[in-house]
């Protein structure tokens, strides 16, 4: 059975294997390669690598492929009218390319296992995305609040990731603390540690920070992530015996891990 697809618009400059793993289902990249390499699926009929990106009417070829039809279509949640009011209220800046918005604490930025309600789920479905979809270009925890950028199309997208990516746009975080610090401006730089099931993974971390105000039991900070793992901030501060108030994973009972 041949399936022909064309590509949206806002597919373009997307890799082969993202889309596949965007449009059709979340499969192993190692079988996207093998059906690739065997011509199961292919861009304009010709083969093609995992690496090449779409193009302007490119058109893609399935040649049955049976793991499509396991695919279980999601149950979309559609948020409530006054979900979509109240987010919308915290836009601070709209263009045509896109919107920045000021994210609510304990709103996650996208969906997951367990979460049902989320911004781009909200934004989705609101006025100013009638016409496009939203585009995720960095992100902020579930339980922090802040100014979060979200792009219109691909193309804007791309260039302010490459901004972030070379450091001409850069994050600035408050975070108040437990506990006092002698040095009042410093970078701490060390390796941070993460799992792939029972791998583990050691990954530089690096991040500037700046003490704004403190007393004998707290420290409020200003700091800069020059990396970006995962819930870096707050294990660096756990790292410096600062943990951040009210963060329950990494500080528990007085305890720092």
């Amino acid at each position: 059975m041949l399936e022909v697809i064309k590509i949206e618009n806002s597919s373009i400059g997307l890799r082969i294997d993202k889309w596949i793993k965007s449009k059709i289902t979340k499969i192993p990249q190692g079988l996207i390669e093998k059906d690739l390499r065997n011509g199961r699926i292919k861009v304009n009929k010709k083969k093609v690598k995992s690496s090449y990106k779409l193009k302007k009417l490119d058109e893609i070829f399935l040649y049955n492929i049976k793991y499509k039809s396991l695919i279980k279509p999601k149950k979309k949640i559609r948020p409530t009218n006054i979900v979509i009011k109240e987010t919308e209220k915290d836009i601070i800046e709209n263009n045509s390319d896109f919107i920045v918005i000021n994210k609510k604490s304990g709103l996650p930025v996208q969906g997951g296992t367990k979460v049902k309600e989320n911004l781009i789920n909200i934004l989705s479905n609101s006025q100013f995305f009638e016409n496009s979809k939203p585009f995720i270009v960095h992100r902020i925890d579930k339980d922090t609040s802040g100014v979060l950028i979200i792009a219109k199309n691909r193309n804007t997208a791309q260039q302010i990731t490459s901004l972030f990516r070379l450091r001409k746009m850069h994050k600035t975080y408050l975070a108040l603390s437990f506990g006092q610090i002698d040095k009042k401006k410093n970078i701490i730089d060390n390796n941070l540690i993460r799992y792939e099931n029972n791998k583990k993974i050691l990954e530089r971390a690096i991040t500037q920070y700046q003490v704004v105000d403190t007393n004998k039991n707290y420290t409020l900070f200003k700091l800069k992530p020059i990396t970006g793992r995962k819930h870096q901030i707050r294990k660096h501060l756990v790292d410096i015996r600062c943990p951040v108030i009210g963060d329950k994973k990494y500080f528990i009972n007085e305890r720092y891990f």
